[in-house]
């Protein structure tokens, strides 16, 4: 039994209940990403029934759509990577990730700096690619790493690669990793090597993310203990600091993820796939950038085209996401919003299924799937409202 978990990284689809609460609302990225182009028509998406849930102007649902339709809202506190995927895995957390809007406290930086030998630049909230801009002349002349955050609770280290040797950059954020902890425990620290000159810099793909490990199982370790695969491609490894996963494939883009789903799509293998498709967050999210968001959308519809003809009877192929990243908003970072859920399979009914309550619901109804102990995941299974 297969199931394809694809993840549409920052792909929201309009405000959750409590939105307010983190400056968000109005958000809507599916929306506003379709309104800000005129209009973009997702046949296939719109096929599976994305347009029962979310207004995306331009495109429409094939009647009766492919698959089952419906949004996820968030329990966790906060709209974080880490968070969101965690919940999807089926934990919810208790307490929200430190954030740091004002940069991290002295007794950090310093006992970093110690260790690496080297001062820092930077220390604040901030755009990385901006950054960069601004401090990469002064990096180059001084080989300082610059440091900085986000509304996110992540610790980014951005090094030049003819500067800072990437392993080396590697090395720093495993000691900023065992530094924060505690009520400094940042959800991510995250390796940004960049290259280029002054004027032009660009970020390279050899990022890295060193994250918390989940701090009880998922559903990624039940599914390991069935005897089930358990592959993942994208950054997967790094949110769930490699546990619980049986092949891990660690991609930079879009591009190389879509390649190996359509490999993997022609094997045999028992279990789950899960994929996450960074682009969309990564690069057009959070820099504000709408049409290069619309364009990913449209090339991740026109491969799923071909995804879906090689979908098998018995597979399971679930399309959702771990937040919003509404580049209409004044703001480059997340946005607090529900999440959409396409469910497309020979046993699916499909339709418009409404709202589940919990990211985590999807963990539940997995496991329920798979015939795995459920112990100790929250949330509550659909499975039998979604599957035949």
């Amino acid at each position: 039994m297969r199931t394809f978990l694809i993840i549409l990284d920052g792909f929201g689809v309009g405000e959750a209940p409590d939105a307010a609460l983190y400056g968000d609302e109005g958000s809507n990225t599916a929306y506003h990403v379709a309104l800000a182009m005129g209009g973009i028509n997702l046949p296939n998406l719109g096929k599976l029934g994305l347009p029962l849930i979310v207004d995306v102007p331009g495109s429409y649902v094939s009647w009766p759509p492919l698959g089952a339709a419906a949004r996820l809202r968030e329990l966790s506190p906060g709209k974080d990577t880490t968070t969101g995927h965690w919940e999807l895995m089926g934990t919810v957390l208790r307490d929200p990730f430190p954030t740091f809007p004002d940069g991290f406290p002295a007794e950090i930086i310093e006992s970093f700096e110690k260790v690496i030998g080297r001062k820092i630049l930077g220390n604040y909230p901030a755009s990385g690619t901006v950054i960069i801009e601004q401090l990469g002349p002064e990096h180059l002349r001084t080989g300082y790493p610059i440091v900085y955050t986000s509304a996110d609770s992540v610790f980014q280290i951005a090094a030049h690669e003819d500067i800072v040797p990437v392993d080396v950059l590697y090395e720093w954020c495993k000691i900023a990793r065992q530094l924060l902890q505690g009520k400094n425990a940042v959800a991510r620290v995250i390796a940004r090597p960049f290259a280029g000159k002054p004027g032009s810099f660009f970020r390279t793909p050899r990022r890295r993310d060193f994250s918390l490990p989940p701090p009880r199982e998922t559903l990624l370790d039940k599914l390991c203990q069935g005897g089930y695969d358990v592959i993942t491609l994208g950054k997967l490894d790094d949110i769930f600091a490699g546990r619980g996963i049986t092949k891990p494939l660690h991609c930079p883009d879009n591009d190389e993820c879509m390649k190996l789903l359509s490999k993997f799509v022609e094997d045999d293998f028992n279990g789950l796939l899960f994929c996450n498709l960074i682009d969309f967050d990564m690069k057009y999210g959070h820099r504000n950038n709408p049409p290069g968001y619309a364009n990913a959308l449209l090339q991740f519809d026109s491969w799923l085209e071909s995804f879906i003809g090689r979908i098998r009877p018995d597979d399971l192929l679930i399309i959702t996401a771990d937040h919003g990243n509404d580049p209409l908003t004044p703001s480059t970072d997340h946005s607090r919003e529900y999440v959409p859920l396409l469910v497309y399979g020979g046993k699916v009914r499909t339709g418009n299924m409404g709202t589940f309550s919990g990211f985590c619901c999807l963990a539940k109804t997995l496991a329920e799937v798979y015939s795995v102990d459920d112990d100790g995941l929250d949330g509550v299974s659909f499975a039998s409202l979604i599957l035949k």
